[in-house]
């Protein structure tokens, strides 16, 4: 691992000079530069742990389901390398690792546990040795960069079938279930899901392209058998647990089953359900997702939208009577039709519409009923307008946004990056 000694030196001076010219910015570039000069580290660096390398990939809830898992894992005393949510591509990668790196390659650690975008997980998966792959869903996404759910199914069937002991799959997504059907003798296939009465809580469905027409059971794997708010209950080996969840809406539930799937499936005769059901429900919302910070000393719930199927499962999940929110689309969004199947009628009403893409999402509002009071392009006075008004009198102040925004957000409003967040 000497040789790659220059390279990670050089990654590091481009990340020293990168944060004085841009604080808080411009963490891919070391990545994208040690990649070119030494291509090879990061694939030798992510197969050289002893615990081995866990990915944990999909179209939505990776960074949750990492979340939570990687905290599972901790908590029976792992010592875990992780990425942030927002460097879950080949450089973000290689940038995590050069933060953590010896100056010979090796990081300190038992285990690594990873998000991994799809798309760039498929073009380095044939490098990676992963001793268990978690896959969470197929939804229609990103459709400038995936097209179609058979492309993304593609791209998640190449990384698992790199996993050596175990693939970790949602048994409630059709696309995952063809794929742990075509997996190689020996690599065992752990399975999570929710029971019919869960899946009718829903009835626009979990947001998966394809469900499953039959629902597992429970000896099946594990199984999420009730939710309530923030309570989920989970069914596994005979026994229910029951878990807090970071936020509101089914799809966090079945993250937390996933990641309890997933932790037991790693640690083996090891695994302590308690221990693990206490560490998932400790876990703060993931960066945007249902999280509630405090700003200017007002409490302010933000809620992130990436898909049209996100973007669906949060809109129903938003609590009732919610009287002031600001919806805010950005530049991440190219078409605005894609969001176009997304019935947001529940909303009610808008204070602001803002963001690159402010006429456009306030057009979509208004087909589907919705009153927006105002439209404001500039993102960061419709933040402080907002923030400006009176507390609500009923439910808190809510920021709906895609990633764009949410990140313009941030900024603005001078919170943590997810580089500061990450451990």
């Amino acid at each position: 691992m000497v040789r790659y000694a220059p390279a990670i030196l050089i990654g590091r001076v481009v990340r020293k000079l990168a944060r004085w010219r841009k604080p808080g910015g411009g963490s891919a570039i070391p990545g994208l530069i040690v990649n070119r000069i030494a291509p090879g580290f990061l694939a030798r660096t992510l197969n050289s742990f002893p615990g081995g390398l866990v990915i944990v990939t999909g179209s939505s809830g990776k960074s949750t389901t990492t979340k939570m898992l990687v905290a599972a894992l901790r908590a029976h005393g792992q010592t875990v390398f992780t990425n942030p949510s927002t460097a879950n591509i080949s450089q973000g990668l290689t940038s995590a690792l050069l933060e953590r790196a010896s100056i010979t390659g090796q990081v300190d650690g038992d285990i690594a546990v990873l998000e991994m975008d799809e798309g760039h997980g498929a073009l380095i998966a044939s490098t990676l040795l992963p001793r268990v792959v978690l896959l969470t869903n197929v939804m229609v996404d990103q459709i400038d960069r995936f097209h179609d759910s058979e492309m993304v199914t593609a791209m998640l069937a190449k990384i698992a079938a790199r996993a050596t002991e175990a693939l970790v799959s949602n048994a409630d997504d059709q696309y995952l279930a063809d794929i742990a059907a075509t997996m190689v003798p020996g690599v065992e296939i752990v399975r999570f899901g929710v029971t019919t009465e869960v899946l009718s809580q829903s009835p626009r469905g979990l947001g998966y392209t394809r469900t499953t027409t039959e629902r597992m059971t429970a000896d099946d794997g594990v199984l999420l058998t009730e939710v309530d708010g923030t309570r989920a209950e989970l069914r596994a080996a005979g026994h229910t647990h029951t878990v807090r969840l970071p936020a509101r809406g089914t799809h966090y539930a079945v993250d937390a089953a996933s990641a309890f799937a997933a932790a037991g499936s790693i640690l083996g005769p090891r695994f302590d359900a308690r221990v693990a059901v206490t560490a998932i429900s400790a876990i703060p919302p993931v960066f945007g997702r249902g999280e509630i910070v405090t700003v200017h000393g007002k409490q302010v719930e933000f809620v992130l939208v990436q898909n049209p199927a996100s973007f669906q499962l949060n809109v129903d999940s938003l609590e009732a009577g919610t009287e002031q929110i600001l919806v805010a689309i950005g530049s991440d969004v190219r078409d605005p039709s894609y969001f176009w199947p997304v019935d947001t009628s529940r909303l009610g009403r808008v204070l602001i519409a803002s963001g690159s893409k402010a006429h456009d999402i306030a057009l979509q509002l208004a087909y589907d009923d919705v009153q927006v009071d105002r439209i404001e392009t500039d993102l960061a006075v419709a933040l402080d307008d907002f923030l400006a008004l009176p507390d609500p009198a009923r439910g808190q102040k809510t920021i709906i946004f895609s990633a764009d925004s949410m990140r313009r957000t941030r900024a603005h409003l001078r919170l943590a990056t997810n580089s500061e967040e990450a451990a």
